[in-house]
């Protein structure tokens, strides 16, 4: 988990050696939801005094989760977001009002739950916890002890065993369902909506974009039987995307017209790009729609500024001119799709070269069956500090499946960096997607390979 030496009497020394999920690929039975119940109820319940909007999806969930804190912020409320995992530096996952917890805050309050659970868990609280039942823990210790006036929670895995679910929220937010994670939660859209739904609590609203009707129908049936209002049908939550474009490296904002509840909203810029962060910002005016009927003042002026202004890392974020080179996280074949298709309709016409690594349990022929008419050229690369990560020999191999289209494979990044840059056409694009794990190892070391 970390890159750098840790002294063994840290407290990180003592989460970084707990069981982590992101590293190793859980079963349906590793996630028990009374686990992290007892650890939050050692540590006083903090999250029974936050406001709290929870945010589940396939995909989006952390766009949309960022779209949100940064209206609230902009708003002038105190606001907290918790997200997963992190590209280069884990204070990243915990943050209010866009600022990382420091390293002392995380430290302190990685000790306080380490006293909690004494120094032989199992023995004392009868579990041992994970690395993200921690994470989450302490996200809600910092944000009761910064007294925030909301917290975004992103779910991390699923939604209805997952760390974050122990909270009761004002809203709930279902974004888009997709193929993923099918080991943990299940082989149809309708078992994965199933988890994702079980973030619905009785009288709170509930918002979704979904629109597969297997998976809506089972979000339906979970809000009636909870008692929650669901607001999901294209008359309560609809758009129109105006895409933008990226010139020479300078972004012209995509803006999206969105009806939510009956209201026509103005139109709006968006800093991130692509149709799915149309459906995401939608949600999202829903959301502030339902605050200010809870009588929380968010003028229009936030929301036009928050959207316009919404950092989230290595989402189809741009790099240099000569060539483009488009960092992303795409990792299943749904989020492939819209990385192609948002490709070809905001960036230049030209050669397009992928430079891609991915963990060894996703759908990799699924997302090479989006990208093989659409990239000239692909080379195949692995994270170093990722356990998952499936081998490019192996990539290689997949690939010359479904696309005749010449591929190359680097297992050291930094050389596969080097070779993609300098094969791809100065009018060219490179795009690097795959993982998170690779976005951010990417990030780290592109500033080395672009000009000044």
């Amino acid at each position: 988990m970390s890159r750098e030496p840790i002294p063994a009497d840290s407290p990180r020394s003592f989460w970084y050696g707990l069981i982590n999920y992101e590293q190793k690929s859980p079963t349906r039975e590793d996630f028990k939801l009374d686990r992290m119940r007892k650890l939050m109820a050692l540590l006083g319940d903090p999250q029974k005094s936050l406001r709290i909007i929870h945010v589940a999806g396939s995909k989006g969930k952390g766009s949309t989760s960022a779209m949100l804190a940064s209206i609230l912020q902009a708003a002038n409320f105190k606001t907290g977001l918790f997200t997963s995992p992190h590209l280069n530096r884990v204070e990243e996952r915990i943050r209010i009002q866009g600022q990382d917890i420091s390293s002392i805050q995380l430290d302190e309050l990685l000790q306080r739950v380490r006293k909690a659970i004494g120094e032989n868990p199992l023995q004392n609280i009868g579990f041992v916890p994970t690395f993200f039942e921690v994470a989450t823990a302490v996200a809600f210790l910092f944000f009761a002890q910064e007294q925030v006036d909301f917290a975004v929670l992103e779910v991390g895995l699923g939604g209805r065993l997952d760390s974050t679910n122990v909270c009761n929220p004002l809203v709930c937010l279902i974004t888009s369902i997709s193929f993923d994670h099918e080991a943990q939660l299940g082989n149809t859209l309708a078992k994965i909506a199933f988890e994702k739904a079980g973030i619905i609590k009785p009288a709170v609203p509930v918002l979704t974009t979904v629109e597969h009707p297997e998976a809506l129908n089972v979000i339906m049936e979970t809000a009636e039987k909870a008692g929650a209002r669901l607001v999901c049908s294209p008359d309560q939550i609809s758009w129109r995307y105006n895409p933008g474009e990226v010139k020479l490296g300078t972004l012209l904002p995509s803006k999206v017209k969105a009806f939510t509840h009956g209201r026509e909203w103005p139109e709006f810029e968006l800093s991130l790009l692509g149709p799915h962060q149309a459906s995401n910002a939608s949600l999202v005016l829903a959301c502030v729609h339902e605050l200010q009927q809870q009588g929380i003042a968010i003028p229009q002026e936030a929301i036009k500024y928050g959207l316009a202004n919404t950092q989230w890392l290595a989402r189809m974020e741009v790099f240099g001119k000569s060539p483009l080179v488009v960092l992303d996280c795409a990792h299943n074949r749904a989020s492939a799709k819209v990385l192609v298709n948002t490709l070809g309709s905001s960036f230049p016409k030209g050669p397009k070269t992928l430079l891609f690594g991915v963990s060894v349990d996703k759908d990799i022929k699924g997302m090479f069956a989006e990208f093989g008419q659409f990239f000239e050229k692909v080379l195949f690369t692995q994270s170093l500090y990722s356990p998952r990560a499936a081998k490019p020999e192996d990539l290689a191999h997949l690939w010359s499946q479904v696309s005749q289209k010449p591929s190359y494979s680097e297992p050291i990044l930094e050389k596969a960096m080097a070779m993609a840059l300098e094969t791809t056409p100065p009018d060219g694009i490179l795009c690097v997607t795959g993982s998170v794990f690779l976005a951010g190892e990417v990030r780290s070391i592109l500033p080395n390979y672009l000009p000044v």
